[in-house]
């Protein structure tokens, strides 16, 4: 007589593998839940600093320009004569634009040289509200990477969220969908360890959660 077959999942051995491979799925599945929920993702971010107007004090002709754009400064430097004003770098930093039209007359509302002071740069990322800013906090975590500099990660926390969306006006529409506002994070870091960054560069940036 011939003796049944016995099925291949109920030898012993089967079973512990697949006990195994249960559990090792099992285990990877939490972990990778734990790193995606751990962290908030930032792809669209940029190193900036703020920009620095300057024009005159009192309406004028603009008499000279004595700087260019991409000109290092140093604070007390003067940078351009607009009648008798003379316009002076209250920091050091570096020109980014420059209105140069002598002739000109300027009223105190508008500027003639933009600058930045690189010792103020923070990566600035933009997120959907619905994509975890509720969860950002002032003071957490950061790691970031520039996309000029692949392969390096640097770190930081985050120095400020900003209290109104980017578009702060408000939109009416005849279609029940609500528009998904977008605000933007910053994240402070050691400037003084990375002179190699400059204004505009495109980055990425992690937030962990405390």
């Amino acid at each position: 007589m011939e003796t049944p077959k016995q099925s291949i999942f109920k030898n012993p051995i089967v079973q512990s593998i697949a006990g195994i491979a249960s559990i090792t799925i099992i285990v990877v599945g939490v972990l990778l839940y734990k790193y995606v929920t751990s962290h908030i993702s930032i792809d669209n971010s940029l190193i900036q600093s703020p920009v620095i107007s300057i024009g005159p004090e009192t309406s004028g002709t603009l008499e000279e320009v004595y700087v260019k754009a991409g000109e290092k400064v140093a604070a007390g430097d003067t940078l351009a004569r607009v009648g008798a004003e003379t316009l002076q770098a209250k920091v050091p930093g570096i020109i980014i634009e420059i209105t140069n039209t002598p002739g000109q007359v300027f009223s105190p509302s508008q500027p003639i040289i933009k600058m930045i002071d690189p010792r103020e740069f923070r990566v600035v990322g933009t997120i959907k509200e619905n994509d975890g800013l509720a969860n950002i906090a002032i003071g957490d975590p950061v790691s970031f990477t520039v996309d000029a500099f692949d392969g390096a990660t640097y770190t930081g926390v985050v120095d400020s969220i900003s209290p109104t969306s980017k578009q702060s006006g408000v939109a009416f529409s005849i279609s029940d969908k609500r528009e998904i506002k977008e605000f933007e994070v910053n994240v402070k870091f050691d400037v003084a360890l990375h002179p190699e960054f400059k204004n505009g560069m495109s980055a990425k940036m992690k937030i962990y959660k405390k």
